[in-house]
């Protein structure tokens, strides 16, 4: 099993607790979404994941070691890709110097470097015309897929995207899901968290529906996808 979470206790405030208790699990080129309604933790679950916050209780292992307390820089190296809800590009930076951003791994390997930035551009052909805009000029469907092509500099194992549909039209956004299915097509393991139940659910694998930090639900996307209404009616708005 790629990734494994154990009875995870988080909170960001002592004595107020986002998760309950809860675990989860993906296996290698598996795409899993966390899908439920807002304040769920499903946010949450990923920045423990990925070191911003650290656990009360349980425990966290990837790749068959553990990660619970680990800091973020040291989980890339490991090979864990994040992707964020909110923009975390550099906007006065080119396209081209964002890129080279997410080389900083093994940015002596100069030949590697060039490789890595000349294969996003191959999945992205638009970022190579737009290689020395500034990333701020970009649209906002543009500037998430620029985060997901930083993201991939280093050639994750696994891959976390937090709502990386938010705030886009439903156009952009079947453009953003096309290209997560490229890369659940490139044998990525994805944890995907978004609002886009429908839609994150068709290109998933296993989906895991979270209530107030706890697991209400989970089992293969088909068992949700026949009766989608009927399970999240009254608790989700999609």
């Amino acid at each position: 099993m790629l990734l494994q979470v154990e009875n995870l206790v988080v909170g960001y405030y002592k004595d107020i607790d986002i998760l309950r208790g809860l675990s989860m699990q993906a296996s290698d080129g598996q795409l899993v979404c966390v899908i439920g309604p807002n304040g769920a933790g499903k946010s949450t679950l990923l920045k423990a994941i990925y070191g911003f916050v650290h656990p009360r209780r349980g425990k966290i292992l990837f790749d068959g070691e553990e990660i619970t307390k680990a800091r973020p820089y040291t989980l890339a190296q490991r090979g864990l890709g994040y992707v964020p809800q909110d923009i975390s590009l550099f906007p006065n930076l080119s396209v081209q110097e964002n890129l080279e951003l997410g080389t900083w791994l093994f940015k002596e390997e100069k030949g590697r470097a060039r490789e890595a930035i000349e294969e996003v551009y191959t999945m992205f052909p638009f970022l190579r015309e737009k290689a020395s805009a500034k990333a701020k000029t970009l649209s906002g469907g543009q500037r998430k897929m620029l985060e997901i092509g930083r993201a991939l500099m280093a050639n994750p194992k696994l891959l976390l995207l937090d709502e990386p549909t938010v705030g886009l039209s439903p156009l952009v956004a079947r453009e953003i899901y096309q290209v997560i299915r490229g890369l659940r097509e490139r044998g990525i393991t994805i944890v995907l968290v978004d609002q886009n139940v429908r839609q994150a659910l068709e290109v998933s694998d296993y989906a895991y529906i979270l209530e107030l930090g706890q697991t209400r639900e989970e089992g293969p996307t088909e068992k949700f996808l026949g009766e989608l209404e009927s399970v999240i009616k009254g608790w989700l708005t999609y």
